[in-house]
């Protein structure tokens, strides 16, 4: 287990997420990104981060599923997130369920100083643009990835995001699906606007 976060209670530390690996599906993954000139390595000793248990204590909490964590790119450039979900995009024969772990809205420090009409209306815009960019079946894909790509010039992008590492797992989910997302959750967490998208 990785406890890759700090200040949270005590109990946040001691979270176990037993579940299986799957070496098969990691060489498979492994081997889809070479194919596609996309660098990567297998770490067979890496644990489980909170982007990975958090979710799946909740959906899954037998631990009863194997998993392969995949990492970001450090230079978190957006464009080659959606060129690995591309790379990726035959998992999607195979019955794989694949979770974009992230999170619409991640300044966290707007989560623990009061509320304005300013950081509301911030907020708002940018969940509206992403909203409408990833479910809006009117834009072509060509403009849907170009807006993926400069997502930073969206309104407010930079207030809900000061880093792109919670929002980049997105693009990695719509390079693999390609096109609208079929759904657009829309819920409140600690004050903030968020969304999720299932495609």
């Amino acid at each position: 287990m990785i406890y890759d976060y700090y200040g949270f209670p005590k109990e946040s530390y001691e979270i176990e997420y037993p579940a299986p690996g799957s070496p098969e599906l990691a060489n498979r993954i492994f081997n889809l990104l070479g194919r596609a000139g996309i660098e990567a390595k297998l770490d067979d000793q890496r644990g489980f981060d909170h982007g990975l248990f958090v979710p799946l204590k909740l959906m899954y909490p037998e631990a009863n599923i194997p998993c392969v964590q995949l990492s970001l790119i450090n230079s978190l450039q957006p464009e080659e997130h959606i060129r690995i979900g591309k790379a990726l995009a035959d998992l999607r024969k195979d019955n794989v369920l694949v979770i974009g772990s992230g999170f619409s809205f991640h300044n966290l420090k707007e989560f623990f100083v009061p509320s304005t009409k300013a950081a509301r209306a911030m907020n708002e815009s940018f969940e509206q643009w992403l909203i409408d960019t990833c479910s809006n079946s009117q834009l072509t894909e060509e403009q849907r990835e170009q807006r993926l790509k400069n997502w930073a010039s969206a309104p407010a992008a930079r207030y809900c995001h000061p880093r792109a590492e919670h929002l980049l797992p997105l693009h990695v989910c719509y390079g693999i699906a390609g096109t609208a997302a079929k759904k657009a959750l829309e819920f409140e967490i600690m004050g903030k606007m968020a969304s999720a998208y299932i495609w």
